[in-house]
């Protein structure tokens, strides 16, 4: 049976404006605001989520008051989408520089250019397997589809801006009050440690005595949080809240009690909840690592036969791109292909140039730039093809980026370079595969919401590429920011992708792999995948955060299912349920925004006074002010954990009682 033809929303013969400068200067715009909010989110929690949506309604709003038409919300949404893609893949292995110690703070120009590089050459990849990709029907892109399901809604005036717009207003006002650099009445959590009794236990015939307890923390009053837990859903934030059950009531109490040598430390004045918290940050964390690897592994091998398949049809897709026989339409314009190949062999000069700076070797450079050419085509076409069938919010290019890693790391260890510069170098094609492979699944995904919108590909390529140039040159300065006053690495911003590409490049070509730890979460991934775990990375994943994290995300996963089962309870219609959803999502989105954004603020308020020497400057004065006008009229002394308790409520409102009555409109 033939499948029918395909219409756009808007037809092929259509002259409407497009790639114009009100919508590629928005979309940049939003690429920079969008792409911080992400790197905070993604170096606090390891997830980030998809631009799209909020890019959508934004720009609907926008453009309506300049009078612009569909294509142009088109060409703004696409172009915003890139900051959150390029700095999923830049927060993932950039930090990592810092982490390892091989660089002392981020550097901006190295930086730039790793998200530079990576950003252009993805969306170069991403043009070329644009027609197999895009215009596959066996793919059923869930994300491209219900954006632009948002915006042919919006073209009826039902925009939901000021949904988003409120939600990041409230996330922003709540994280004003409980952050450290904020007015900070409000506890983010809680913590206690529940100590058991001692035991003796004989050993070789040597007496010891062992003691410990576990560590009791309270989900984080994070509306962020709670939002990324509401759009990934209640399976995912459950295997990920496992994960941390794992590691954090189960391996560092066993960790705590098997070392005797601990009761010692507790002797001589140490907690029991610092010689916890180290047991997680050095042997729990290594543990999950080599949980990571074996499950990185596993997912590239589950998806060999998509791999095969999209690099199969991008190869026919280019020998049959000269076919001239019908005439071709706007919608099926791509940037030249030869250019492309071009412009790809021309990024590669700087491209060997960093990693010659990185490895100090010719030999070395050389063989990281054909690495890198070859893998990051190959893993474009893996995260464009897994956007295609499960969306770009669940696209694992963490997985991706730890196998050129390590195909890497051997590389240099087989040719001599090791040391420093050998894990800058190995870190510098994680870094570039990483932003490549963010970009590719990006773009895919925003192509197809084009292709159903009627958009002409060539112009939405190069809204990308201006896209990537701008948010590469702005969007490490608030990375800069957040680690000179959070400090990555820490509690605050565990960064935990890019602590994992630390340890692998150190392990590797820095020969400090803690080998006995690692291994032994390889194995236990490994009884992970024999007794069909779901999703061994997340629960690694889970390990490696903390718990207060995690157990965060689990309650908006739990919001999330309280408000799937009302709606079933009320026998809701497929489209009642979508619109739920829909206003859910948007709200969620606000609230990761809001909160991210205002967290990024006070960073740049604290940074601008410790750069300029001045102790108090208008905005510092105006927290001040704030928070003293806050604790003498409330009365609170020191932060209160039972005030940030009223957020979970808050967001069961929110998301529960607000969606469920969208669903009746």
């Amino acid at each position: 049976m033939e499948k029918p033809e395909f219409k756009p929303f808007v037809p092929a013969s259509s002259e409407l404006k497009e790639l114009t400068f009100k919508a590629v200067g928005l979309g940049v715009l939003m690429a920079v605001i969008l792409g911080a909010a992400n790197a905070y989110l993604g170096m606090k929690a390891g997830l980030t989520v998809a631009a799209t949506f909020p890019a959508a309604v934004v720009a609907m709003a926008a453009l309506r008051a300049m009078k612009g038409n569909i294509l142009e919300e088109n060409i703004a949404r696409t172009t915003a989408s890139v900051g959150e893609a390029l700095v999923a893949g830049a927060i993932f292995t950039i930090p990592a520089f810092v982490i390892s110690g091989v660089w002392t703070e981020l550097h901006y120009l190295e930086s730039t250019l790793i998200m530079l590089i990576g950003g252009v050459l993805g969306v170069l990849f991403v043009t070329i397997l644009r027609r197999s990709m895009v215009e596959e029907a066996d793919l059923p892109f869930p994300e491209s589809i219900a954006a632009a399901e948002i915006v042919k809604a919006g073209q009826g005036g039902q925009s939901g801006a000021g949904v988003v717009f409120v939600s990041m207003g409230l996330a922003a006002l709540w994280e004003m009050f409980k952050n450290s650099n904020g007015i900070h009445i409000i506890a983010d959590y809680t913590q206690h440690y529940f100590t058991l009794a001692k035991s003796k236990i004989t050993m070789l015939g040597t007496n010891y005595n062992f003691g410990g307890g576990f560590i009791g923390e309270s989900p984080a009053a994070s509306p962020a949080l709670i939002g990324v837990g509401f759009i990934v859903g209640m399976r995912v934030s459950a295997v990920l809240f496992a994960g941390a059950v794992l590691g954090w009531l189960v391996f560092v109490p066993l960790g705590v009690f098997m070392n005797p040598g601990f009761a010692d430390l507790a002797a001589k004045g140490h907690s029991w909840l610092q010689i916890s918290e180290e047991v997680w940050f050095k042997q729990i964390r290594p543990f999950a690592v080599g949980t990571m690897i074996v499950a990185a592994f596993y997912t590239l091998y589950n998806l060999k036969d998509s791999l095969f398949a999209g690099i199969t049809k991008a190869v026919k897709d280019l020998r049959a791109k000269e076919n001239k026989e019908r005439e071709v339409t706007r919608l099926e314009v791509d940037l030249d292909f030869k250019k492309v190949g071009i412009a790809i062999l021309v990024i590669a000069l700087p491209l060997y140039g960093l990693y010659e700076y990185f490895a100090q070797s010719v030999g070395g450079a050389f063989v990281l730039t054909i690495v890198m050419v070859i893998l990051g085509f190959l893993f474009a076409a893996v995260a464009g093809y897994l956007v295609g069938l499960v969306g770009s919010s669940n696209n694992p290019i963490s997985g991706l980026t730890l196998s050129s890693l390590l195909i890497s790391a051997v590389l240099l260890v087989i040719i001599g370079v090791t040391g420093q510069h050998g894990v800058m170098a190995v870190l510098g094609v994680a870094g570039v595969v990483c932003t490549s492979a963010g970009i590719a699944g990006d773009m895919t995904q925003d192509l197809k919401v084009g292709h159903i919108l009627g958009g002409t590909p060539w112009k939405m390529e190069l809204a990308e590429i201006i896209g990537v140039i701008a948010a590469a040159v702005i969007l490490v300065f608030p990375m800069m920011a957040m680690d000179q006053v959070y400090h990555i690495g820490s509690p605050e911003l565990p960064a935990p992708q890019a602590g994992l590409m630390a340890l692998m490049a150190k392990g590797i070509v820095g020969g400090q792999m803690s080998w006995p730890l690692v291994i032994s979460g390889m194995i236990f991934a490994i009884g992970l995948i024999i007794v069909n775990a779901p999703s061994p990375m997340l629960i690694a994943v889970g390990m490696y955060l903390p718990f207060h994290s995690t157990s965060a995300i689990f309650v908006g996963g739990v919001i999330k299912w309280i408000l799937d089962k009302t709606l079933a309870k009320r026998n809701a219609t497929a489209e009642e349920k979508t619109k739920a959803e829909n206003h859910g999502v948007l709200i969620s989105s606000g609230l990761i925004a809001g909160e991210a954004l205002m967290a990024v603020i006070l960073a740049f308020i604290v940074l601008g006074e410790r750069l300029s020497g001045v102790e108090h400057t208008f905005m510092g004065n105006s927290v001040s002010v704030l928070k003293n006008f806050a604790i003498q009229t409330l009365g609170v002394q020191h932060p209160s954990a039972i005030a940030g308790m009223f957020v979970f409520l808050a967001m069961v409102w929110l998301l529960v009682t607000l969606p469920l009555k969208a669903s009746k409109k």
